[in-house]
């Protein structure tokens, strides 16, 4: 299994919608919620009218002359201009980061990860807090290894479906170490040992607070 690729300038201009996911295969499907998908972005079920969800955008390391696009492409996510407060990146010359707190429609942490999903040096990561009526998710970038996207229970730890565990197991067979391996992949440790150093750095970060109404 391959990790994600970079994107044009289309896709990014172009969010996945909340209920579609783009280059499915079988062997995808199989996989269930908790995976890396090539191509587009998986999303738990529901639409993007259920009712009022709460997330947080992390943009751990952006270039400084990227940092207007990735307010106008989360904006656009969010269907309205905003505007985030930027400090220097301690852990990567020449980097910003921000952190950005939004409520809105059920799905739109799915929107915000589309829309930036395959930019050049962008790492980040975006939660939706789980409602009474849809789960959680967490979506996380780096440059090198795209984007992974796991379903959150309402204390925000990752939930990994059975049957994501299962195919696990049929990979595996007996060879204890694929295991491992596919556990890992499943939990999206990677992408977690890669951006911890940045976490660490935003610790004290100013959160701006988006209410949208209606």
């Amino acid at each position: 299994m391959g990790l994600s690729a970079r994107t044009s300038q289309s896709d990014i201009e172009s969010p996945v919608p909340e209920t579609q996911v783009s280059t499915v295969t079988q062997s995808d499907r199989s996989m269930g919620k908790s995976h890396l998908m090539i191509g587009g972005i998986v999303t738990h079920q529901g639409t993007a009218q259920q009712g009022p969800a709460r997330g947080v955008l992390y943009v751990h390391s952006s270039p400084r002359a990227l940092c207007p696009h990735v307010e106008w492409a989360a904006g656009r996510a969010m269907s309205r201009a905003v505007s985030f407060s930027w400090l220097d990146q301690p852990v990567l010359d020449g980097a910003r980061r921000t952190e950005f707190t939004w409520t809105g429609p059920t799905g739109t942490g799915a929107a915000i990860a589309s829309a930036l999903r395959g930019w050049e040096h962008l790492r980040y990561e975006v939660t939706e807090n789980s409602t009474a009526s849809s789960d959680g998710g967490r979506w996380m970038h780096t440059p090198d290894l795209g984007v992974f996207y796991a379903q959150t229970d309402a204390a925000g730890n990752m939930v990994v479906p059975e049957d994501r565990v299962r195919y696990a197991m049929e990979v595996a067979g007996s060879n204890a170490l694929e295991l491992h391996r596919e556990l890992r992949l499943a939990l999206g440790q990677a992408w977690d040992e890669e951006l911890e150093p940045f976490r660490h750095a935003a610790e004290g970060n100013p959160v701006v607070w988006l209410h949208r109404v209606g």
